[in-house]
């Protein structure tokens, strides 16, 4: 059965950073595309990072230059360094295989205030 376990979340004043953490039980992991998505409070869920095989990572306009994903193959492993933070940030953030998504985890909410 594929999970999908979120972590390092919390809450942390504007211009904060976190490092979210997402382990992945799935034997496939090595050979698909994993991506970050976030639902914010009365807003549907949105796609914000993902990062294929190669490594190569493409982020959503609203959190370039602020977020880095990141993957470790070896742990089924994906990392979301998030910094710069703003209020609107504020969600629930989860990780999926990118379009071909399967069961959602618990995510991790992640608050921006001061």
């Amino acid at each position: 059965q594929v999970q999908f376990v979120e972590s390092g979340g919390g809450l942390v004043q504007p211009g904060g950073s976190l490092r979210l953490s997402c382990a992945a039980s799935l034997n496939i992991f090595n050979s698909i595309t994993m991506g970050w998505y976030r639902q914010g409070p009365g807003k549907t869920r949105e796609l914000v990072a993902r990062i294929l095989t190669s490594d190569l990572a493409i982020y959503e306009d609203s959190v370039k230059g602020r977020f880095t994903i990141s993957r470790d193959n070896t742990k089924n492993m994906v990392y979301l360094q998030m910094n710069s933070l703003k209020p609107e940030d504020t969600a629930v953030y989860y990780c999926n295989r990118y379009l071909f998504n399967y069961n959602w985890g618990q995510g991790t909410q992640v608050t921006v205030s001061s």
